[in-house]
Parts: C-alpha cells; sequence; structure tokens
C-alpha cells in the first residue's frame, strides 16, 4: 500500500444548525487519484474545506502526513475586467514565487505561450491549466482539483483530466478531484466516492455503469453521468435524509448503521 496522505474518519459537520457531513470516511494515498460525486447540495465543497483546514469539523478525526503540501485548484476565478493583471503576475502573487517558479509551471501544463496574457482575455480551458500551474507551484503531495475541467468544451476536458494523470505521475502526488464527468475520468480514476452528506458508496472504476439507485438520486442530471455499478440500500428524500427503499438490492458496498 503506497504512502496514505490524508485520512478522514468519522467526519461529523454542521453549519448554521444544518448537518453537512455525516459519518465521513474517506483516504487518499500517494499515487493516487480519488473522484468524489454527489448531487448538488450534497456537501462536496464542504468536504474539500475540511481537507484543506478551512473548516473545522464537530466530531471525528482528519489527519495529514506531516509536513503534507497542498495544491488547491478552485472552482472558479472571479477577476475585475479593470485590473491590470497578466497570467506571470497573477502566479507570482503565490507567496515566495519568482517567474522562473511561474515560467516553469505554465510550461508543466502546456501553456507557456500564455505568460504574458491579460488574465481577463484567456479562454476558459486556458484558465483552468492556468489554476492547475498555480496549484503546482508548491511542489504538492495532494493536489485537491475542485470541479477542473468547468466551463471547458468536451476535447478540452479529455485533454485536462489526461494531463491531470500526467501530472499524478509526475509529482507522485495523490489528487482529490470534484467531478460531475465520471463518463471521462473513468480510465484513470482509482476510486470513486458518492456522496450524499454521508458516503453511500464507493469503489472501483472499473465497475462503472448506469446503476438505477443513482439515476435516481441524481434525476436529470443522470443522463450526463456515466457511474460505477453498486447497490444502494436505501435512498433519499428532497433534503437529502436516508430513507429506507425496499426496491434496491442490500449490497455490500452501501450501509447505514
Amino acid at each position: 500500500m503506497s504512502e496514505e496522505l490524508l485520512s478522514l474518519k468519522g467526519v461529523n459537520l454542521h453549519l448554521n444548525g444544518n448537518s453537512i457531513l455525516e459519518q465521513v470516511k474517506l483516504a487518499v494515498h500517494r499515487g493516487e487519484i480519488v473522484t468524489l460525486i454527489g448531487p448538488n447540495g450534497a456537501g462536496k465543497t464542504s468536504l474539500v474545506r475540511v481537507v484543506l483546514g478551512l473548516l473545522k469539523v464537530d466530531s471525528g478525526q482528519v489527519q495529514r502526513k506531516q509536513g503534507l503540501r497542498i495544491g488547491y485548484m478552485p472552482q472558479k476565478l472571479q477577476v475585475d475586467a479593470t485590473l491590470p493583471l497578466t497570467v506571470a503576475r497573477f502566479l507570482m502573487l503565490a507567496p515566495g514565487i519568482r517567474r522562473p517558479a511561474a515560467e516553469a509551471a505554465l510550461a508543466e501544463v502546456g501553456a507557456s505561450h500564455l505568460l504574458k496574457r491579460p488574465l481577463q482575455q484567456v479562454s476558459g480551458g486556458e484558465l483552468q491549466r492556468i489554476l492547475l500551474a498555480r496549484a503546482l507551484l508548491r511542489n504538492p503531495d495532494l493536489l485537491v482539483l475542485d470541479e477542473p475541467v468547468q466551463g471547458v468544451d468536451v476535447n478540452g476536458q479529455l485533454e485536462l483530466y489526461q494531463l491531470i494523470t500526467r501530472l499524478r505521475d509526475r509529482y507522485n502526488c495523490g489528487v482529490l478531484m470534484v467531478s460531475h464527468d465520471l463518463h471521462l475520468v473513468m480510465a484513470t480514476t482509482n476510486t470513486v466516492v458518492c456522496l450524499n452528506r454521508h458516503i453511500c458508496c464507493s469503489g472501483h472504476p472499473e465497475q462503472v455503469s448506469l446503476d438505477p439507485a443513482f439515476v435516481a438520486l441524481f434525476g436529470d442530471q443522470a443522463s450526463a453521468l456515466a457511474v460505477y455499478n453498486h447497490h444502494h440500500d436505501h435512498a433519499h428524500d428532497l433534503h437529502g435524509k436516508v430513507i429506507p427503499d425496499s426496491s434496491h438490492s442490500h449490497g455490500p458496498d452501501c450501509k447505514h448503521a
């Protein structure tokens, strides 16, 4: 087993009186890509913030490798259109980063030609590469990527996922990725985790199929997803709470106390 970088055990989180995460268990190892999926409001962003140390859990354990370096790629970036900011200058806003390091990071993601470009003039796919380059500046042990292909066309999405895999190999790092595009990432994802406040199920992506229980969970979004084959012993109401569902077989991958 490769080195464990991150471990969450029995994590519970409440915000404004609402239960956001319930008994979440998750681990990421060096060299592993873990893809986190779930419907809107499932707690994915909150889980990412817990991993980054931006939210303190109510109970449970969050363990990080000593000295763990995390490179974070946010879901989106808003930049004032009137702000005079080149790509190079944007990367150099990170503490301790000088131009040679910014240039090297852009080269890693195939975006050297954007160095002098105003940040407001890059395309969606180019911006995602820039954000990925910024995450690499820390020489990370763990990359945390929140919807890394948002706003990118299908061809660009495939290229970005392939790039993420190469970077995983290049840096020998772990990757925790939030995605709605499992049909594109399943070839290189090691573990898929389905979150809906709690961990509904997790498994290897070679088991991917259109599971009826998952289609019911995602509703209209499910038609755009390919998901791994698993069995739920429950369903969720409109508020995400677990309710018994006798129509689904009881499988070993998804149990609740």
